[in-house]
């Protein structure tokens, strides 16, 4: 089994950062795929970025230029830097990580931005 926490979610006003953290436990292997999601109050819960094991990362048009994913493999742990951030953005943010063909979620952090 695979567990996998988020953390660092909170209020934070328009133009503010957040940086979100994933630590992921259990039967890991050396190298796989991390994506965060987040879902919006009403609406479907939607990709925002990835990371492969060798460091490939790809993003939504909407978090383009203003989120920034990342992996630090010793630690088992995933980051997302967000900057900028927009009320559009307010949403529960969810890691996932895909291991031997499963995908594992996290139980997600509420991310707010609002003055």
């Amino acid at each position: 089994q695979v567990q996998l926490v988020e953390s660092g979610g909170g209020l934070v006003q328009p133009g503010g950062s957040l940086r979100l953290s994933c630590v992921a436990s259990g039967r890991l292997v050396t190298e796989y795929t991390t994506a965060w999601h987040r879902q919006a109050p009403g609406k479907q819960r939607e990709f925002v970025a990835l990371i492969t094991g060798s460091l490939h990362t790809q993003y939504s048009d909407s978090v383009k230029g203003r989120f920034t994913i990342s992996r630090d493999k010793a630690k088992d742990t995933g980051y997302l830097q967000m900057n900028s951030l927009k009320p559009e953005d307010t949403a529960v943010y969810y890691c996932n990580a895909v291991i031997r063909g499963v995908v594992y979620w996290g139980q997600g952090t509420q991310v707010t931005v609002s003055s």
